[in-house]
């Protein structure tokens, strides 16, 4: 096998593999550990990864096999590869697929050729409650009813099934992309968004029709999925975060497609509308009048024959919606993510219940492209005040974060970084966790501040404004995190953050990733030094490391007038 002590890889027994920075090869390996490997720590000079057993079936889901993957190892490794590893991933990737969920006679079977397997697996406590009568000693019947949790169990087991048992057609939908939008512009679908709906669809095999497609914020998550809609031609039931994405959803199905606006519904705490294609939050889905009590909007599962459900940012995909997912896995399932990290760690239920990743394009080959925009990443570092130093110091464990966070240094940063971008063309955004530090800042700088209490109304006034150039500074609670369309936004400033959050990270700078005419987007985020935010700020930007990013550290006695470095 391969290897060279000029290469960045030690790849141990142990399944790490350790990754040089400063080697010459570094983003070539960086980009063929990306696809089956977990990054899990990245500080200046070494990064680390992890083959865990969820990376290595969502690689084999996507088509590639444990040879490819020991192949890319051997061509980066500076030392010989563990006589043991490639037996081991080749044994963890063969695992995916071993059991599988068929269709035949029109009953729902599960199937395996290992029948010492089989065996094994019936007899395990809680999935053998699934198991229906052995039709023979290959084949259990299953209850349609139990496809769901039957999957679930089986990747707790370590053998995630390859579910080969189809889908419900579910009602017709004649609807037709258009070639130019109501808007007047030419419209085409982009050649990687294309292979993802394919990859989707599995040219309408039983291997198609469920699973999630990974594209950074900007690059036509919205667009993958009304190309689904279009080529499966199948009545739609749209989940996705917030009132604002619902409406963002409704423009877009009828700017790109043939639909007329009676056809297009949504279903919100404000309005509940069903008609063929429905678009609704998963908070109203989720709703519930007290904790003990049932969910009476599970009923929009039911409301019509859906031949498919679309899952928007599935990486937040309320614990509840898991229930429900797994009474509905005769329907296709699309799910949409910039990243699949979850940090209620649930991805092994998205796996199981929406579906493997099928589809994944890392952000920076995408930049490369020009399909998004050029990102310059810069981690600012300032110290706390002396008062506040102090007041640090002796607070309990559990209020330091939010001490950290709400330096009130970070104000003078600000204003620093609004000075430094106040050409006529920046679109600032500001964005923050903490309201006391937010409505702080918007008093400030005379600057208008959407939470999760502005009324509706009021925030799509203020985003039309954002968009039309009439308003050019902005500043967002979390609830800018998500599905907000603000396309020509190209600063993003971060004065605070969810603990260490790596799909927020991975959101936030989606918001600004649109792409500029070959302009540059500007992410800065803010950190107080020695405290607890510095060490949650290496976690969340874990994400945005494995896709090729680098955070440019600043001083903030260096900022103002220092000319931003390339991420990466």
């Amino acid at each position: 096998m391969q290897y060279n002590p000029a290469n960045p890889l030690i790849v141990q027994g142990d399944r790490t593999v350790l990754l040089e920075v400063d080697n010459p090869r570094y983003p070539e390996a960086r980009d063929a550990l990306a696809p089956f490997a977990e990054l899990e720590k990245s500080p200046e000079h070494i990064h680390t990864y992890r083959l865990t057993a969820l990376s290595l079936w969502n690689a084999a889901a996507a088509g590639l096999t444990a040879d490819d993957m020991v192949a890319a190892l051997a061509e980066f490794s500076k030392f010989p590869i563990p006589p043991s590893l490639p037996a081991d991933l080749r044994e963890l990737v063969s695992r995916y697929g071993r059991v599988q969920l068929i269709r035949a006679e029109g009953e729902l079977r599960l199937s395996s050729s290992d029948v010492a397997l089989l065996e094994e697996l019936a007899r395990r406590k809680g999935l053998r409650d699934y198991l229906g009568q052995r039709i023979d000693k290959n084949t259990f019947f299953i209850d349609d009813a139990h496809r769901g949790v039957l999957k679930q169990e089986l990747i707790a087991a370590g053998y995630p099934a390859e579910d080969l048992a189809g889908y419900t057609e579910g009602a017709p939908l004649a609807l037709e992309l258009r070639q130019v939008t109501c808007a007047g512009r030419q419209f085409q679908v982009r050649d990687y968004q294309r292979l993802a709906v394919d990859a989707f669809h599995a040219g309408g095999t039983a291997r198609g029709g469920s699973g999630v497609i990974v594209l950074p914020c900007g690059a036509g998550k919205t667009i993958v999925g009304i190309a689904a809609m279009v080529g499966l031609g199948r009545q739609t039931l749209i989940l996705t975060t917030s009132t604002t994405a619902v409406e963002q959803w409704r423009r877009e199905v009828l700017d790109k497609t043939d639909l007329t606006e009676d056809l297009v519904a949504t279903y919100t705490g404000d309005v509940k509308e069903i008609a063929p294609v429905t678009i609704a939050t998963y908070q109203i889905v989720t709703y519930r009048p007290s904790k003990s009590g049932d969910f009476p909007h599970f009923k929009l599962f039911d409301s019509r024959d859906w031949g498919l459900v679309i899952y928007d940012e599935v990486h937040l995909l309320p614990a509840p919606v898991f229930r429900v997912t797994a009474d509905i896995q005769a329907r296709r399932r699309l799910g949409l993510t910039a990243t699949l990290v979850r940090e209620d760690g649930c991805q092994e239920d998205v796996f199981s219940l929406i579906g493997p990743k099928k589809f994944d394009v890392p952000w920076r080959v995408l930049e490369q492209k020009g399909w998004i925009a050029e990102a310059l990443c810069h981690e600012v570092r300032m110290a706390l005040p002396p008062d506040n130093r102090m007041e640090y110091a002796v607070a309990e464990w559990r209020d330091k974060f939010r001490l950290s966070s709400e330096n009130p240094m970070k104000d003078d940063i600000v204003e620093a970084l609004l000075e430094k971008h106040d050409g006529p063309d920046d679109r600032v955004l500001i964005i923050g966790q903490y309201l006391k530090q937010l409505r702080r800042l918007a008093d400030r700088f005379d600057l208008p501040l959407i939470t999760g209490q502005t009324p509706n109304a009021e925030r799509e006034e203020l985003y039309g404004r954002f968009r039309r150039g009439d308003l050019r500074r902005l500043i967002l609670s979390k609830v800018g995190n998500f599905a907000i369309d603000l396309p020509d936004a190209n600063v993003m400033i971060q004065v605070s953050g969810t603990f260490g959050s790596r799909q927020e990270e991975a959101q936030r700078l989606g918001r600004i990733l649109r792409p500029k005419d070959g302009e540059p987007a500007h992410f800065y985020t803010l950190v107080t030094r020695d405290t607890r935010e510095m060490d949650f700020a290496h976690h969340r930007q874990l994400f945005l490391t494995e896709q090729g990013y680098s955070y440019g550290i600043l001083d903030e006695s260096e900022l103002i007038g220092v000319e931003a470095d390339n991420c990466g």
